[in-house]
């Protein structure tokens, strides 16, 4: 076996100093936006096995919209196929970036992410479906634990990780945006039963104007916020309503939309103007994070637990077995098995800062499926189905399992980089007491 100490090829390179100030301000926008979704879902489980439970199914039930444009919806498939839009175009924005200007421009630096999203995805539905295999009805849903949720993810990394290297963070934010294209190709494929296609190529045409307005007038959408409102929103909801009259899932829209807007400034514009895709991201993000995400969660999580029958019937279901094993044991085998594996047969390595344990530590952390793997499990069994009903339940306790066993790991090992820190403090005035703290560049 290869020296894994040695590089030739080395991911994550360690990011400049704008890299790390927009990470940690995305992380801590994910973190105020994983908070509200944990809240959002708890009201939603307390109130649907409450007296007045009624009260929520009635809510989450309430049909509303216009019916000749198939969108006579309920409040909750408003919330999963309209609200999480919303959150698919950010989600796409962030893919964009890497692709054009981040991370995974370079083979280098995204050979691992996509290795470990990969394999992350992979050993979950191998274990699901190995578990449901007597019951071939149980199957479709068999990609309900191969989601990362970041917000939730990245709300316990910035808990747990004051001083964990910017590295590891760099690669959970990447792994997760590889993750979540998957999880978009997953439902893309697999969960779309016909299609129109009319609707769809009309959906399409009006992306294609959509993203020919964008890069013609992306100084006028960046610098008028209005102008995007106006101009930019209405083609982008009837885009998203031809897509959900097709019978592709609607999120697509969002993810398809996202892939049109420009990275980078126009030709005519200094290089340091941040581009049109950086300035979306900015003004959409509290509307995901802080509404369309949580809201999601509020009509997805509220699930009747049908007291001690129902929990046992929950616990002896293939189902929540499947889930919460692939989530919380399949997430990070998948993971650290198959980076493990690249490092053994090519000579690419992980960066110096990092240790296996780090990257255990991680490959936990992404076992919390939340927001898509609530999703998905919509889409495999139906809103108000029983085996629905467990897939939620178990999708909540693998979280809550997965983000209490990432937080062991990772506190432990912030506090290894902590004293790093402590002991490679600089005395810059000379006077014998502490003044700068340097970020740790070596694992302990």
């Amino acid at each position: 076996m290869p020296d894994t100490s040695a590089s030739t090829s080395r991911f994550p390179r360690w990011p400049g100093r704008s890299e790390a100030t927009r990470i940690t301000g995305l992380l801590r926008k994910e973190a105020v936006g994983g908070i509200l979704l944990v809240v959002a879902a708890a009201i939603a489980i307390v109130w649907a096995n409450s007296p007045v439970s009624e009260a929520y199914f009635g809510l989450r039930d309430f049909r509303i919209g216009y019916e000749p444009w198939h969108l006579d919806l309920t409040l909750g498939t408003w919330a999963a196929d309209g609200l999480l839009a919303v959150f698919f175009f950010l989600v796409g924005l962030e893919l964009k970036r890497e692709v054009v200007a981040g991370d995974l421009r370079k083979f280098s630096t995204a050979i691992v992410p996509i290795t470990a999203a990969v394999g992350g995805v992979a050993v979950p539905a191998l274990i699901y479906t190995a578990i449901v295999w007597s019951e071939p009805s149980l199957r479709t849903g068999w990609a309900i634990p191969t989601a990362t949720d970041i917000a939730f993810a990245v709300a316990v990394l910035a808990l747990v990780g004051s001083h964990l290297p910017t590295p590891l963070r760099v690669f959970l934010l990447t792994l997760a945006v590889v993750d979540d294209l998957i999880a978009i190709l997953i439902i893309a494929v697999f969960y779309t039963a016909e299609i129109a296609i009319l609707p769809l190529v009309i959906s399409v045409a009006v992306i294609a104007v959509y993203g020919f307005l964008a890069q013609r007038y992306r100084t006028l959408f960046r610098e008028k916020a209005f102008a995007a409102w106006l101009i930019l929103l209405p083609l982008g909801f009837v885009a998203w309503a031809f897509l959900h009259a097709s019978g592709i899932h609607a999120t697509i829209a969002g993810v398809a939309l996202a892939f049109t807007i420009p990275v980078r400034p126009g030709k005519s514009e200094p290089s340091a103007t941040a581009g049109l895709a950086e300035e979306f991201e900015h003004r959409f993000r509290p509307l995901s994070a802080g509404f369309a995400v949580p809201v999601f969660a509020f009509f997805a999580a509220g699930v009747a637990v049908g007291g001690v029958e129902g929990i046992i019937r929950a616990a002896t279901d293939p189902v929540t077995i499947g889930i919460v094993v692939g989530l919380v044991l399949g997430k990070p085998i998948g993971i650290v098995l198959s980076v493990r594996l690249l490092t053994w047969v090519t000579r690419v390595r992980l960066d110096p800062a990092l240790k296996w344990i780090d990257l255990i530590g991680v490959g936990l952390l992404a076992g919390i499926g939340f927001t898509v793997s609530l999703l998905i499990a919509e889409l495999s069994f139906g809103a108000e189905s029983l085996h629905g009903d467990d897939a939620k339940i178990a999708i909540m306790i693998a979280s809550l399992l997965a983000s209490i066993l990432a937080s062991c790991v990772l506190v432990a090992r912030n506090r290894q980089y902590r004293r790093i820190a402590l002991a490679e403090t600089v005395d810059e005035d000379g006077d014998g007491t502490p003044d700068v703290y340097q970020s740790p560049s070596r694992s302990s």
